[in-house]
């Protein structure tokens, strides 16, 4: 028997003892050892599904499986033979499969492990061993990404331990739900041991980071980290020194700096020093120049004239001083006027003397005739205006006709209104103030027995036809009357401009309310103005209160403008002058400029009992005697004496913006088929436009749109207001009053007061009972706005648009722990906690910082409660604001490094906030 046959015999037996079938006798052909195409490969169990192990030999008479070291039973083998073309040879393949329940019953050093044994005529051979293993995620990472705060270009690392897994799971990390791919990005690198580094941190690497850990059984996600790159702020390089702040004498220069090289971003340190330096200067003072006495008159010479001079010498001119003004020579006649010159008769004297008298007569001949024909003549007067070219037209004339001329139609006929009108270019008034024509009857009374042509040479003619095109009924004026402003028609002698300024009309002088007030402070408003006065807590002291008033000029201000220095705010007054606080108090006042310190230089100006006005501080300036909070719309100043105030800026670029606000009112005339549309320009603070909405409501006027914000660049373009859209055959505007320009420096300097232009409509019919409209405002080469007028004639159905119907407060002067937001308790708690000095600046000036105050805290740092007067700033900043919510923020954040605020919770705020806005109405 051969030694093959009898291993064979001895498999068999083995296999018999183990329950196996093996193959009753074995071929006898020749052949090779088996060679494995294919092996077993280490599989997973996942969940309870079973994996399948596969092996392939060639040449194989038989392929068995052996797991753990003990031989798979025949049955459970799946077998497949085939034969390689290529060589003749057989090719055996055989599966089993593997459950979940096999490999956890299975107790051994290693892991589940299974081996092919494949048989051929001259041996076997072994394949390699596949392991099997239960495939599992578990739930939590060992470790998870911490959140971090860097500056920029700092190196970020966040760590990762993925969960404990089977097979060990991949990690991925994901920046704001999106995946970091480290291929495209050579800033960030994710092979270190499933951590993330980024080299160099830039601002857009802030975000939130998870890692992700996935095998073949699941993922799991990280806890987000937060990471935030920060920047320090940088000061910019200093400004040039400024001009010496006067003339001559003793003064001083100043420059600047800014905390934007860089800008603090993302809660980076704000900038360290000073942002203004401030040196003394000395320049020499001009010398005007004066003049010597007169010299001795000189002999008479031969043209009868002696002659004396004086010399610019008693100073002479220094330092850029003026020169004398006069004459440096002076002639008289030296013989008492009997000196006679180029007459050689006494004929000729005779000829002079006559023509004399002549020319005397025809002055007094002509003006009798003029007084004459002006007491006598119906006539008006021919008016020929130049100024109409700059509308595009050569010449105007307009003449009305003598009220007796019985060409004339019925005057209780109905109008014609066949006016023949051809234009050819735009009819636009370029300067209103210096257009009479245009300001008088051809404007603002209807233009009865006129007959307007513009012919398309660019000629206007208004004059009388020779048979009358319409008659109608002479108007008293387009404006209502009766009131206490009167907006009557003018006449021809009547110099008033068109464009009007309602300061020259006749106005209350002061606005005024009053409150007394004592030790617990208080809070004093004038409704709908914006302007508020704030009295602190123990800035009276126990036992005593006063009076205190607070007002604001109505008539012409007292400030007058100074070159190119422009009153951006009401005058306000406070007082009593005499009264001391030991707290400073917070005056808001209201302005109307664009902030911009780019282009803007804002300054706080004081009127003296003398009646000058006095320069305060600049807003960007840092002072320890007060302090401006400048915010969009208002300026909050902290004071410690009272007086008058206002607010002027001077624009340093063309880009210097001041907001006004436009508003169209309408009302009907006495005449039922007129209609007036009144545009005003007001500065954009609440003051000045409650004075046009006071002025339209007694003269009956309607706002029909709501006003519109327009920002007017100090560029020296004009400002145009014209009306479009007119529907046709039903309403038509008075010829040339379609579109009207206001100067520049009408609107520029207009000092808090209206500006204001009128348009007259006619209706063809009574029947039309509805008027849409647009207004265009436009600043030439700048912003412009449009206001969409529809509204209807008969009153029954106009919509009303109101403005100020929720005032400031309903009683202006709020007295006690009700006039704060903030409870006193809390306040004192704040104040406890942040007046103690920190070496690490944790103490009143994060305070500041929180709550957007960077600049000049040199001031607070003279108070004796730095936080009690940042809180009296936010008071008087917030007064408007719906809640307690910025506060709220600013301490939870800084409560996390002062255990003391932690008792200040934010449902306390929110408790306040309601008491708050429930004792004042809100």
């Amino acid at each position: 028997m051969s030694l093959l046959r009898m291993i064979w015999i001895k498999l068999g037996t083995m296999g018999a003892d183990n329950g196996e079938a093996l193959p009753e006798s074995i071929p006898s052909a020749p052949g090779t050892l088996p060679h494995f195409i294919e092996e077993p490969d280490d599989a997973y169990i996942i969940k309870s599904n079973p994996i399948a192990l596969r092996c392939k030999a060639r040449p194989a008479m038989q392929i068995f499986f052996k797991c753990n070291g003990e031989w798979v039973h025949q049955n459970e083998h799946v077998s497949e033979e085939s034969l390689d073309e290529s060589s003749g040879l057989k090719v055996r393949e055989v599966f089993i499969n593997v459950t979940r329940q096999q490999v956890e019953d299975f107790h051994g050093p290693e892991d589940y492990w299974c081996q092919c044994v494949a048989w051929s005529h001259l041996g076997t051979s072994k394949s390699r061993k596949a392991s099997v293993r239960i495939a599992y995620l578990r739930k939590n990472f060992e470790q998870d990404p911490q959140g971090r705060e860097v500056p920029i270009e700092g190196m970020i690392v966040l760590h990762c331990r993925p969960p404990e897994g089977v097979p060990a799971a991949e990690v991925e990390w994901l920046k704001n739900e999106e995946p970091i791919d480290s291929e495209q990005d050579e800033n960030i690198d994710t092979r270190a041991d499933h951590n993330l580094i980024i080299r160099q941190a830039r601002l857009s690497d802030s975000g939130n980071y998870t890692c992700m850990a996935a095998n073949i059984v699941a993922k799991r996600r990280s806890l987000s980290a937060t990471v935030v790159v920060y920047v320090n702020g940088g000061w910019s390089s200093w400004t040039e020194w400024s001009a010496c702040n006067v003339r001559c004498g003793r003064g001083w220069q100043k420059r600047s700096r800014t905390c934007t090289n860089p800008a603090p971003l993302n809660g980076g340190a704000f900038c360290e020093g000073m942002s203004v330096q401030k040196i003394t200067c000395t320049s020499l003072c001009p010398v005007d120049g004066s003049w010597e006495v007169w010299s001795e008159w000189s002999v008479c010479s031969p043209e009868c004239e002696h002659l004396r001079i004086r010399e610019c010498t008693a100073p002479p001119p220094r330092n850029g001083g003026k020169f004398c003004e006069g004459l440096s020579q002076e002639s008289e006649n030296c013989t008492d006027g009997l000196c006679i010159l180029g007459i050689e008769n006494a004929s000729d004297i005779a000829l002079y003397s006559g023509l004399g008298a002549a020319v005397v007569a025809v002055a007094v001949l002509v003006i009798g005739v003029t007084l004459y024909r002006r007491s006598q003549s119906d006539y008006g007067v021919d008016v020929i205006d130049s100024s109409a070219l700059t509308g595009g037209f050569q010449t105007f004339n307009f003449k009305t006709v003598r009220q007796g001329n019985p060409l004339l139609l019925n005057s209780s006929m109905q109008p014609d209104l066949t006016v023949s009108r051809t234009y050819s270019g735009p009819i636009c008034l370029q300067d209103p103030l210096d257009k009479e024509l245009m300001t008088e009857s051809s404007l603002f009374n209807p233009l009865s027995d006129i007959k307007v042509k513009v012919q398309s040479s660019f000629m206007v003619s208004l004059g009388v036809s020779e048979r009358a095109e319409y008659h109608g009924k002479n108007h008293s004026g387009t404006f209502p009357h009766g009131n206490n402003r009167s907006f009557s028609t003018m006449h021809p002698r009547n110099k008033t401009p068109y464009i009007q300024n309602l300061s020259s009309l006749p106005t209350r002088t002061e606005l005024r309310t009053t409150g007394v007030f004592g030790h617990l402070g208080g809070r004093l408003v004038m409704p709908n103005t914006g302007v508020s006065l704030l009295i602190p807590h123990g800035a009276i002291p126990e036992e005593n209160s006063w009076e205190i008033y607070m007002s604001i000029n109505q008539g012409e201000p007292s400030l007058q403008s100074d070159g190119s220095e422009v009153l951006l705010s009401p005058e306000v007054t406070c007082g009593p002058p005499d009264m001391t606080v030991t707290t400073p108090f917070a005056l808001t006042i209201p302005h109307c400029a664009d902030v911009s310190s780019e282009h803007w230089n804002i300054h706080l100006k004081k009127r003296t009992q003398q009646g000058k006005w006095e320069e305060v501080m600049s807003v960007e300036d840092e002072s320890t005697s007060c302090y401006c909070l400048l915010d969009p719309f208002a300026c909050h100043v902290l004071l410690d004496s009272f007086g008058t105030y206002a607010l002027t800026g001077e624009p340093i670029t063309d880009c210097a913006v001041k907001q006004l606000k436009v508003a169209v009112f309408g009302c009907m005339s006495c005449n039922s088929l007129d209609y007036n549309l009144r545009v005003y320009c007001v500065d954009n603070t609440p003051w000045a436009f409650q004075e046009v909405v006071s002025d339209e409501r007694h003269q009956g006027g309607q706002l029909l749109e709501e006003p519109k914000l327009l920002h007017f660049k100090g560029n020296t373009f004009s400002l145009q207001i014209s009306v479009l859209d007119i529907p046709p055959f039903l309403w038509r505007i008075k010829p040339f009053t379609a579109c009207q320009e206001v100067p520049f420096s009408r609107v520029w300097c207009s000092n808090q007061q209206p500006l204001h232009c009128a348009f007259s409509l006619e209706r063809y019919t009574p029947t039309t009972t509805q008027l849409s409209c647009k207004i265009c405002i436009r600043q030439l080469k700048g912003h412009e706005q449009i206001l969409q007028v529809q509204t209807s004639i008969l009153e029954s159905e106009r919509e009303t648009i109101t403005f100020f119907a929720q005032e400031d407060s309903t009683f202006p002067a709020q007295t006690g722990p009700k006039a704060f937001k903030i409870p006193y308790s809390i306040r004192q708690r704040i104040c406890a906690t942040f007046d103690t000095p920190n070496a690490k600046g944790k103490d009143w000036q994060m305070l500041a910082q929180k709550n957007s105050i960077n600049r000049n805290l040199s001031y607070f740092a003279t108070q004796s409660s730095p936080s009690a007067v940042i809180l009296n700033l936010w008071e008087a900043r917030h007064q408007h604001d719906g809640d307690l919510d910025s506060l709220a923020c600013a301490l939870e954040e800084i409560g996390r490094t002062h255990t003391k605020l932690s008792n200040i919770t934010e449902s306390q705020l929110d408790e306040a906030d309601f008491n708050y806005s429930r004792q004042n109405g809100l």
